[in-house]
């Protein structure tokens, strides 16, 4: 390969990807993208994972862009998708970059307007999965609450 097709950045969904490490490694700092995912658009793609990211085409970089904003229209299985069965479509989508903040975001503030258990363990900052809470999850708004000892009792016996 010559070093003048070489780029050092390449820019894939709005994200600027190192071009000295291969795709599928460079794909994971997009927001959204795990290994798995990174593999089967790969293979979608129809790009070689291990290439060099500086080293695609131009072509290879638009197809690759396209199978990331559209997985379903390649038939990528929805099971790899990260938001199945969205609440207010009800349709599968995979969310990428700072979209998958704006959603969390609002579906947590869904939660706490309507007022369900999940929602209120998260406006009062506790857990919501039902893990124990005596011992764990002592911080109240940046401060550490330590166990408090009983006036009558020393430490030395």
């Amino acid at each position: 390969m010559e070093q003048k097709d070489f780029k050092y950045i390449v820019r894939v969904v709005n994200t600027d990807l190192d071009g000295n490490k291969p795709i599928e490694i460079a794909m994971r700092k997009i927001k959204g993208v795990n290994f798995m995912f990174a593999n089967i658009i790969c293979y979608f793609a129809g790009v070689d994972n291990n290439k060099k990211t500086g080293y695609l085409l131009d072509g290879e970089i638009k197809k690759l862009d396209d199978v990331l904003k559209n997985p379903l229209k390649y038939n990528i299985p929805s099971w790899m998708l990260n938001r199945r069965k969205d609440y207010e479509e009800g349709t599968d989508k995979h969310i990428l970059t700072s979209d998958i903040k704006f959603v969390q975001e609002n579906d947590l503030k869904r939660l706490k307007k309507i007022k369900s258990y999940r929602g209120m363990r998260h406006a009062y900052g506790l857990p919501t999965r039902g893990q124990r809470t005596k011992s764990n999850f002592r911080k109240n708004k940046g401060k550490v609450t330590g166990v408090k000892r009983k006036k009558g009792k020393s430490g030395k016996a």
